[in-house]
């Protein structure tokens, strides 16, 4: 399988690092449920980005759920050295991997042991990062999307960077049509349209869903804004 056949047009993506742990597997279910296609699963090290967040473990225990409903978890590796973290993050039942532009020393290498463990995978950039550099190494080396970061990653809940709007844009008109434009970080109500008519079609969101009373709800209305 592929981000071609699991998208349908455009997929907002609940980001796990938000939701209430005491409740993971309750809320996974619900937000399936929901209609929620695809879950955004963040890995951070602690050395790439501050915070050790979330892991295969954790991973591992959802996985059966999302993928008997038809689901699929999309592996943000926030990581120093992800060469070192596909292939358990695979086992542990990541169907697509990204990794970032600054951490990824041999990106073609990267792309090839994705493809021997069956992984769609993806090429993140920090705020910071040139959009140009970042694209023409991620349509070199053959990924699937770019991840366009509107926060600097590491924490939940920090507000949307403005001009990551034009970043999307530019990004857009730099790749190949079939190449994916994913937007992380901020993402909600206020926001959400103008990222798609940027040239977006992921998009993921983590306190616009988590954050509210009722996920389920507040997935179906991020969703009605891209109809």
């Amino acid at each position: 399988m592929s981000w071609s056949e699991w998208m349908r047009g455009v997929e907002v993506e609940p980001s796990l690092y938000a939701a209430d742990f005491s409740r993971l597997a309750e809320q996974v279910e619900v937000l399936l449920g929901a209609g929620v296609r695809v879950f955004h699963f963040d890995v951070g090290d602690g050395h790439f980005i501050p915070p050790i967040t979330t892991g295969p473990v954790v991973l591992e225990s959802i996985a059966p759920i999302v993928h008997e409903a038809g689901g699929v978890l999309d592996c943000h590796l926030m990581v120093e050295a992800p060469e070192h973290h596909v292939a358990q993050f695979q086992e542990a039942g990541a169907d697509s991997v990204t990794v970032h532009f600054e951490a990824a020393a041999d990106l073609p290498a990267l792309v090839r042991l994705a493809r021997e463990h069956a992984l769609e995978i993806g090429l993140a950039l920090n705020p910071e990062t040139d959009v140009r550099p970042a694209a023409e190494a991620a349509v070199e080396a053959g990924v699937d999307l770019v991840l366009c970061m509107s926060v600097h990653p590491g924490y939940s809940g920090q507000k949307f960077i403005p001009e990551s709007v034009e970043r999307v844009r530019a990004l857009r008109e730099l790749l190949p049509a079939a190449m994916v434009v994913q937007v992380d970080g901020g993402v909600g109500p206020g926001n959400i349209r103008g990222l798609y008519e940027a040239g977006a079609r992921l998009f993921v969101a983590a306190t616009a869903i988590f954050g509210e009373g009722d996920p389920a709800e507040a997935y179906r209305g991020l969703v009605r804004l891209l109809q």
